[in-house]
């Protein structure tokens, strides 16, 4: 960790808090080494100064947050959840310190997206318009597995990732959504719906549709796989599966149906499944999407290489 910045202030309401980084990461180190004098090793600080801005950080929060006796050192309740809210945050500043500082110094860069299934030509299109636009900068392209769209995320290990809609993150951020498209219901060749040209939202009443195992939220599993029609009538909940991959093998097998857009679909073809357009649900659609105030130039860029 290194001091990128010597001071934030952030504002609750009408009550401005002043923030010392220093402070943030010795706070950091202390719950990492439960040891006050490991600590001022790694920050190369005397045990005191350690003491004094642990004392600094608690004032300002107006709480403990490390309870020490002779024999141990401990975070308190309050303290163990400012750490769980602080790591993120504090690896994200210094995500965008390091990111704008590349770009200052004009320093070529990595941005790493994320997707789900197959990148298909609108998403390999938007990259090629980045490239040709910032070749000092090169887009890695990371699949994510279908039932985590946001874990690789939190993680820091993409910066960026395309998932399919809806979104409702409080800590995430959805920029532009692109490749609407009707969803098909893609089964069984052997499936009774198979032979149909077109299927309405109604058709799917007490079909099998295999649905997205966790750790997906639940609401983004439902909209994969809804478990009733517009009217109410039952869609059965069939086997969950992690990847794209696991569907289409237990679609094959008559084990259910699942609801594709229709660029996944048409990358998807095999001589055992069909898929048939389905009217009346919603739309099938992709957004980009990123962690909360990591909005970086070149994620504008990307964005913005995405909708032209």
């Amino acid at each position: 960790m290194c001091s990128s910045l010597d001071e934030l202030s952030s504002s609750i309401g009408e009550v401005t808090i002043s923030l010392e980084i220093r402070e943030l990461e010795c706070f950091l180190v202390l719950a990492e080494e439960l040891h006050f004098g490991r600590t001022a090793e790694r920050l190369y600080l005397s045990q005191s100064r350690v003491s004094q801005l642990l004392r600094s950080l608690e004032h300002r929060i107006g709480g403990r947050l490390v309870e020490r006796t002779s024999r141990r050192v401990a975070l308190t309740p309050l303290g163990k959840e400012f750490l769980d809210s602080l790591r993120p945050a504090y690896a994200a500043l210094e995500r965008v310190v390091a990111h704008t500082r590349q770009v200052a110094l004009g320093i070529g860069g990595t941005l790493r997206i994320g997707f789900q299934g197959t990148a298909n030509d609108y998403i390999l299109a938007a990259v090629a318009v980045f490239q040709g636009q910032h070749p000092e900068c090169l887009i890695e392209v990371t699949e994510l597995p279908l039932n985590d769209p946001f874990g690789a995320l939190r993680r820091g290990e993409v910066d960026a990732a395309v998932v399919l809609l809806p979104v409702a993150e409080h800590d995430l951020l959805l920029g532009p959504t692109f490749s609407v498209q009707p969803p098909a219901l893609t089964v069984s060749t052997k499936h009774p719906l198979a032979q149909r040209t077109v299927l309405d939202a109604e058709d799917l009443a007490g079909t099998v549709l295999i649905s997205v195992a966790p750790p997906a939220p639940g609401y983004w599993r439902q909209a994969q796989a809804p478990t009733q029609t517009p009217s109410g009538a039952l869609i059965h909940r069939g086997p969950e599966v992690r990847t794209l991959q696991e569907g289409l093998s237990l679609i094959a097998a008559g084990r259910g149906g699942m609801l594709l857009c229709r660029p996944t679909a048409e990358l998807n073809q095999r001589a055992d499944i069909v898929h048939v357009p389905v009217t009346g649900l919603p739309d099938s659609a992709l957004g980009l999407v990123w962690r909360r105030g990591e909005h970086t130039p070149w994620l504008k860029a990307f964005a913005a290489a995405l909708i032209s």
